[in-house]
């Protein structure tokens, strides 16, 4: 099991191990939580006491021993709206902040897919009237992240109503003819001398480039005048694609 989103919502390696050990545990002391586990008793101990806090699992007395439970799973709904409502009290002072900055310019190398998946939740955030593509192949869409990764990521972009324009190959026309079928979208083709690991990313003044190779990396860049300069060099790509 990928446990990877329980690190991406706020819980530590330790306490998604402790969590899953009482999940497959049921109600028992914590002494075979760390069995079970495999931690060192203090860490397990400070699991335990932070996931209660966190309301992710409960306990009850039975006499002085504590009898650990994890809460239902439908509860994380509950800790990732606490969050969110947190989150929400303190973005318009975020925004307040940013608008002190007169441009702002920045350059990130993320590493991995989580990295390259972080890339892109960031490019479906930002502003900008369209989200613009072109590069990748066959090799990209179906040996790195997979193709239903990348049907769940514009799955995402069209629910925010994000429109695109993406120039493919021609090693991915099946891809691109099911995805010309959804909302928001409008895909071209190019040769299929046109494959690359590489996919360039245009949206707002934001710049992604991915490089799909066996170990993943690619560098979100926030600058106006870069993002413009790759717009043209989608925009004369366009010119050249068929539908």
């Amino acid at each position: 099991m990928d446990t990877s989103i329980l690190e991406d919502i706020g819980l530590t390696q330790a306490e998604i191990k402790v969590y899953i050990a009482l999940l497959e545990l049921g109600a028992t002391s914590a002494g075979r939580v760390l069995e079970k586990s495999k931690l060192q008793n203090s860490v397990v101990h400070r699991a335990l006491n932070s996931l209660i806090e966190k309301g992710i699992i409960s306990y009850i007395l039975e006499g002085r021993r504590k009898v650990y439970q994890a809460t239902n799973p439908d509860h994380f709904y509950t800790f990732i709206d606490d969050k969110k409502k947190r989150f929400a009290q303190i973005l318009p002072e975020l925004k307040q902040r940013q608008q002190f900055a007169k441009e702002y310019r920045e350059a990130t190398v993320y590493k991995g897919k989580r990295g390259i998946h972080e890339i892109y939740t960031q490019i479906l955030h930002a502003s900008g009237k369209e989200y613009n593509t072109y590069g990748g192949g066959r090799r990209v869409t179906f040996n790195v992240m997979g193709e239903t990764w990348w049907k769940n990521l514009h799955a995402k972009r069209i629910e925010k109503k994000i429109y695109c324009r993406q120039v493919f190959d021609e090693t991915i026309r099946g891809f691109g003819k099911e995805l010309n079928k959804k909302p928001y979208t409008h895909i071209k083709f190019l040769s299929q001398d046109f494959e690359q690991l590489t996919e360039t990313v245009i949206r707002g003044d934001y710049v992604a480039i991915i490089i799909f190779t066996e170990n993943p990396y690619g560098i979100l860049i926030h600058d106006k005048a870069v993002a413009q300069g790759y717009k043209k060099n989608f925009e004369f790509l366009w010119r050249k694609a068929r539908s």
